[in-house]
């Protein structure tokens, strides 16, 4: 049986830049799963798997299909309880629901707000011209005019993750000791900003610094092995 997961590519297929495709890819690594990765372009989302999701990831597993990454890390926790867990119990999962919403509310707009247009040049024409009709209209906003707010942008982004520095003043990862999924999340926003900009955004003595470069070095160095921008 061959282990499927569809991510996200631009004009690079070795270079898979999808927030919510990384939090898979750590989560697979994390429960010790054999996969085949996928990397695909935008436009040919709506063919993959007989039109069975509009986003990425999807996980193809045997005859079964899910899509969404929280769906995901939820599938692979129930379907291999016997391998590392991803949530260490019910708590876990809360946490883990309340750090998406904070990504997906607070980090991903800050991401977006300095990369927006760098994630449309490293996509191939066809991805071009749909990012650019879909991003525009939901920022209202040009992507030129995005761009020219890229460094105040960058400036502000360190602040957000505030409360996540004062965490790890007492642990090395949300999890804890070790990492959850929980931490997968926040990493694959980071990710996102570190492969699609390389902009540096945390000072050298920064906690969520420091707190990345061990999400890097997880799983044998798995996020390195894409570079920054």
């Amino acid at each position: 049986m061959t282990r499927i997961l569809y991510t996200l590519r631009g004009k690079d297929e070795g270079r898979p830049f999808s927030p919510h495709s990384w939090k898979v890819l750590m989560a697979l690594s994390h429960k010790g799963l054999d996969f085949v990765e996928r990397p695909t372009p935008f436009t040919a989302i709506p063919a993959l798997e007989n039109g069975f999701s509009k986003t990425v990831p999807i996980l193809r597993d045997g005859e079964v299909l899910v899509a969404d990454s929280f769906d995901i890390a939820l599938y692979l926790e129930e379907a291999y309880p016997d391998r590392p867990s991803l949530f260490g119990g019910e708590g876990g999962k809360a946490l883990s629901r309340f750090v998406e919403r904070f990504s997906q509310s607070t980090i991903h707009p800050a991401v977006t707000a300095i990369a927006v247009s760098d994630i449309h040049d490293m996509l191939e024409d066809e991805d071009q011209r749909y990012f650019r009709r879909t991003r525009e209209t939901f920022l209202g906003r040009t992507l030129e005019e995005m761009r020219t707010g890229r460094e105040a942008a960058i400036a502000a982004f360190a602040p957000k993750l505030e409360p996540l520095r004062q965490m790890l003043s007492y642990q090395p990862f949300l999890g804890g000791g070790g990492p959850l999924f929980a931490d997968y999340i926040l990493f694959g926003a980071l990710q996102w900003l570190r492969i699609t900009t390389g902009a540096d955004v945390f000072n050298s003595d920064d906690p969520v610094r420091d707190w990345f470069e061990r999400c890097l070095d997880l799983h044998q160095e798995l996020g390195r092995r894409v570079t920054a921008a």
